[in-house]
């Protein structure tokens, strides 16, 4: 790798970041762990000099990492926390104690890290130069425990580099996504997912029904790992302050901080400070931002058990209120469409379908027309196709409905925040 100049800012940063895209090494590699591994051992491998928290699954990961970072914290701990993808900007992939690193510092670091690695021999991915360096950063700030969430799959994705015994795995809810490189059934997803888990780990989980359990099961077995299975907690249900979309997820974090507070000798938060990490804001995971009279919701909810999830909180959140949403996903099949439209309609009574391009991660949208025509095959007709997101949202906002749901893609409110503090209608 070149030597590199010092990166100013975050648009220094994500051209920096875009030039590794357009490489073709990038997609070469993309799904193995020979140059990670190459990477971290010229690093002195970091991600082995502190407390590791793993997290994998389809649905809910990035929420659990959120959860599980805010209460280790409010135990009096210094926690990294690393997510993927970012909903806003870079600097989500490398936080502190639940905060982002601030622009300048980001800059600063990430300009020492790249000349760091200058003479390594390594030509890291996209995905494998901000692991690394989150990694890297976290052995520097000194964390106390680091939560890190899967990018793709478990078995080879660039995260799971961690070689510790005391490494805890978290395995969120299940389903098909990404099936042309984890595989077309439950079980071969399982399977990826479960790849995280090393000898002697433990591994906390739901009950998961049929061939996912059992494989998770299987996989435990084979290499030595506890596995423990939370029960749902009742009484946590019937809190109304803990989002209905988020139980799961919040119980599941909470059974982790228990047995750390064991094992570690931590302290147990006072209940009112525990319950108030449920409400900590993540980004585009039922985010809502008040503007101009209206309530705008920002959801990445894009496949049918993230939608499904959503659609059974806005009917517990809003009943019988009215919602028109601005939907957008990736380049996805018809069949895909169609599912994610069908449980996605009945909670709204207009519907805007945009498109999004994000050039730093070379993300392009289904064309709004494409998606438009399957509302209309389900015979949804309160619909429009406005391609251009501006316009979109200022379409929503003329509207008479007081709430916007933005929804379909982690990659598109990134496309429409923007807009919100200028847009005129």
């Amino acid at each position: 790798m070149q030597r590199i100049r010092h990166l100013n800012d975050f648009k220094a940063v994500n051209q920096f970041l875009n030039s590794l895209m357009s490489e073709a090494s990038s997609r070469d590699r993309a799904y193995k762990l020979d140059n990670m591994r190459k990477l971290m051992a010229y690093l002195g491998n970091p991600q082995n000099s502190y407390r590791v928290i793993h997290v994998a699954g389809t649905s809910g990961k990035s929420s659990t990492c959120y959860f599980i970072s805010a209460m280790l914290q409010t135990s009096g701990q210094k926690v990294g926390l690393t997510v993927s993808p970012h909903v806003y900007e870079v600097n989500e992939r490398v936080q502190v104690d639940t905060e982002p690193m601030p622009e300048a510092l980001f800059c600063t670091e990430f300009s020492i890290f790249l000349d760091e690695i200058r003479n390594s021999d390594v030509n890291p991915t996209y995905f494998e130069i901000l692991v690394a360096f989150a990694y890297w950063e976290f052995a520097r700030q000194r964390v106390d425990y680091a939560v890190v969430e899967v990018g793709l799959g478990g078995l080879l994705d660039g995260t799971n580099v961690v070689e510790q015994e005391n490494k805890i795995c978290v395995i969120t809810d299940i389903g098909h996504d990404h099936t042309k490189i984890l595989g077309n059934t439950l079980a071969e997803i399982t399977f990826q997912k479960a790849g995280i888990v090393l000898p002697k780990n433990i591994v906390f989980s739901f009950d998961k029904p049929g061939d996912t359990g059992k494989v998770l099961r299987d996989v435990c077995n084979e290499k030595g790992a506890r596995l423990v299975e939370v029960d749902e907690i009742s009484s946590i249900n019937d809190r109304t302050d803990i989002p209905l979309f988020q139980r799961r997820n919040w119980q599941l974090a909470l059974a982790v901080l228990r047995y750390l507070v064991t094992r570690d000798r931590l302290r147990m938060p006072a209940k009112a400070r525990l319950y108030k990490t449920a409400s900590i804001c993540i980004p585009a995971r039922m985010e809502k931002w008040e503007y101009e009279g209206k309530t705008i919701i920002f959801d990445g909810a894009h496949n049918y058990q993230k939608l499904k999830f959503l659609v059974k909180s806005l009917n517990s959140m809003y009943p019988n209120r009215r919602i028109v949403g601005i939907v957008s996903m990736v380049k996805s099949p018809a069949n895909k469409i169609k599912s994610n439209m069908r449980v996605l309609l009945p909670s709204l009574s207009y519907a805007i379908v945009t498109n999004f391009h994000i050039s730093n991660l070379n993300r392009n949208a289904t064309d709004s027309q494409k998606i438009l025509n399957q509302c209309l095959k389900l015979e949804f007709t309160e619909c429009e196709a406005i391609s251009n997101p501006a316009e979109a949202i200022k379409a929503a906002l003329r509207r008479e409905e007081d709430i916007i749901l933005i929804v379909g893609s982690l990659f598109l409110p990134s496309s429409i925040k923007p807009y919100l503090g200028s847009v005129k209608i």
